[in-house]
């Protein structure tokens, strides 16, 4: 479908044809078996492999427009497709096809003294509207796991990664043909018209049930604001460590590192190290060298500037920052306590991680703190559904409704109540 931008009539009308073919779409799919999906998700993996260099060609056109836009280097990594990225999303799909099927899963039952039968039963959502920014990989993760559990869905990738996107979609739809699905299953918008968004935002006609972001402050915020139809989204990836006075030293120096390091770009990423003053001078020091030999500025607190010179004083914006990139916020505390309330104050309830040998302490962390995903001894760079067992992901759910934590098959199903009777009437 090409669509024209700035024809807002015809717009209209291709995304609402968008939207039902979406919705008859999801209604063949909630009769189709799980071994179909399974068997979609197997060919995609399938002809991935068959056609990487045609995915790194199209990735090399968005790599190249990003450069000459000024894209700072840590968000081309965000778009970056290479050998091992692209296995990597093959074997995802491959993942997600070998998890358990997450539809018409029992989730509770019971029986009431008349003799009623009650069960709770798992359900696809319907029509789930995606949209993201650069990550290519995204569109294989989100048409993956919502198949799988039996949803239709409408992706919407960023303009940097278009080609890539549209490269990655094309193995979908190879695979929803051999499994005898509806292509229809798996859709991506093909445009950068950012009326497409306020189109899906507004629900594309009652067709779209749910609607998730997954992109920066910028995209979720707008979405958050504007959508007519229910979100699941993270607004932030506001992610810390804390270092414990009786922390292991080289165990805190490895979880610092990899926690800011690893990947800077990525939701997970560490952006504030908390550590005990009391282990400062001595652990502090040698964290404050690894991240600099490593790359990593530092904007710390009086003390840190005072034992750290190449520190830059941080600024109390700092404590709310999400960098993405290789700066990291550092703050010395007076213990557990004090680490609690600066997570609570300047957090996004994303994923924060205590690093100590204390098992009494580890747990008043764990149990005290409100965020989707707690930690001890730990990188925050776990904070992924694959590593969780998911296979992938779609996001980390931050909100309290519905799903938290990593958003894979299971958190992408509602549930009906099935009652079975024997004749029972109401007195």
């Amino acid at each position: 479908m090409n669509i024209r931008t700035g024809e807002s009539e015809t717009l209209n009308t291709e995304m609402l044809a968008i939207g039902r073919a979406a919705r008859l779409a999801a209604r063949a799919l909630a009769d189709a078996p799980a071994a179909a999906r399974n068997r979609a998700l197997t060919a995609a993996a399938k002809q991935i492999r068959a056609t990487v260099a045609a995915i790194l060609a199209a990735n090399a056109d968005d790599l190249s427009a990003a450069r000459a836009s000024g894209m700072k280097d840590s968000m081309v990594d965000r778009l970056k497709l290479d050998p091992a990225r692209i296995e990597a999303i093959a074997k995802g799909l491959e993942d997600v096809a070998a998890l358990p099927d997450p539809v018409g899963r029992e989730l509770a039952r019971w029986q009431r003294p008349n003799g009623l039968d009650i069960s709770r039963v798992a359900t696809p959502i319907g029509v789930i509207g995606i949209i993201y920014e650069s990550r290519p990989n995204v569109t294989a993760d989100a048409g993956a796991l919502a198949l799988k559990a039996g949803n239709a869905s409408i992706l919407r990738g960023g303009s940097d990664s278009t080609h890539s996107s549209a490269a990655i979609h094309a193995t979908l739809c190879h695979g929803l043909r051999e499994a005898g699905l509806p292509e229809t299953a798996i859709q991506r918008v093909p445009t950068a018209d950012r009326a497409a968004v306020g189109m899906m935002l507004e629900g594309l006609g009652g067709t779209i049930d749910l609607i998730i972001p997954r992109g920066g402050k910028g995209l979720t915020g707008r979405v958050m604001a504007e959508a007519r139809v229910p979100v699941l989204a993270h607004l932030e990836g506001l992610c810390h460590v804390y270092v414990h006075e009786k922390a292991d030293a080289e165990m805190a120096r490895a979880i610092v590192l990899n926690a800011k390091m690893r990947r800077t770009s990525i939701c997970g990423a560490a952006e504030t190290l908390l550590i005990d003053k009391s282990v400062l001078p001595s652990l502090g020091r040698s964290i404050f060298e690894d991240l600099a030999r490593a790359g990593c500025e530092i904007r710390g607190d009086e003390n840190v500037c005072a034992l750290f010179p190449a520190a830059r004083p941080a600024t109390e914006e700092d404590w709310r920052t999400e960098y993405l990139d290789a700066v990291i916020a550092v703050k010395t505390v007076g213990g557990v306590e004090d680490a609690l309330h600066h997570i609570e104050t300047y957090g996004s309830q994303h994923t924060d991680s205590i690093v100590t040998a204390d098992k009494a302490t580890a747990e008043r962390f764990l149990a005290a703190l409100d965020s989707a995903i707690v930690l001890w001894n730990a990188s925050t760079q776990f904070a992924d559904g694959g590593e969780f067992g998911m296979g992938a992901e779609i996001g980390i759910g931050t909100g309290k409704l519905h799903a938290r934590g990593p958003v894979g098959v299971e958190q992408l199903t509602t549930f009906k109540y099935v009652v079975r009777g024997s004749g029972q009437i109401r007195p």
